[in-house]
């Protein structure tokens, strides 16, 4: 999705498109195909995480890096590269990025997200890999929407074979009295 901060910008057909962007406080209730800063009452990302390559790290760790601190002003930057899985994050502090230290894993803390930012390895979507994840302060994996959803009708059909073991039980129960 294409970010739009300024007329300016769009006049030129600078358009940027981050890799991954959270906008918190605004109405998430529908779907945008673009975001349009003075649309969305002048809110731009509060965290921006972009994958790179070889192809765009100079720009991801340069003119980007620079337009998200200068402009954008948005409070956490992370870049993260799939192939090495190095993980960088920087914390705006008045002008500028501080680099965010990492943890004994490697995890960074967004306080924006109020979660760490690390490597998982495992499976997504079917397929074995290392994936940047989210995860909460006692380093548990935060499940996604398709997680959540798996677990909650793994919990249903639990509780579903859990109910006819019991119909069961009673019909046997219920057999027996009356073979009495």
């Amino acid at each position: 999705m294409f970010v739009y901060y300024s007329l300016q910008q769009v006049r030129n057909r600078d358009y940027k498109g981050p890799d991954f962007f959270v906008v918190k406080g605004v109405d998430g209730s529908y779907s945008r195909n673009k975001w349009v800063a003075w649309e969305e009452n002048g809110r731009l990302p509060n965290v921006i995480v972009e994958l790179t390559s070889p192809s765009t790290l100079d720009e991801d760790l340069g003119s980007k890096k620079s337009l998200y601190a200068a402009t954008f002003r948005t409070p956490e930057y992370f870049c993260y590269d799939p192939a090495t899985q190095q993980l960088l994050g920087w914390r705006l502090s008045e002008t500028k990025y501080g680099r965010i230290k990492p943890d004994q894993r490697g995890w960074l803390w967004s306080k924006e997200l109020d979660a760490y930012i690390g490597v998982y390895e495992g499976a997504y979507h079917n397929e074995q890999g290392f994936w940047l994840r989210l995860f909460n302060k006692a380093g548990n994996l935060i499940p996604n929407a398709a997680e959540n959803e798996y677990s909650r009708a793994e919990t249903e059909r639990q509780r579903a074979e859990i109910a006819e073991a019991e119909l069961t039980r009673l019909r046997q129960e219920l057999a027996q009295l009356k073979g009495e």
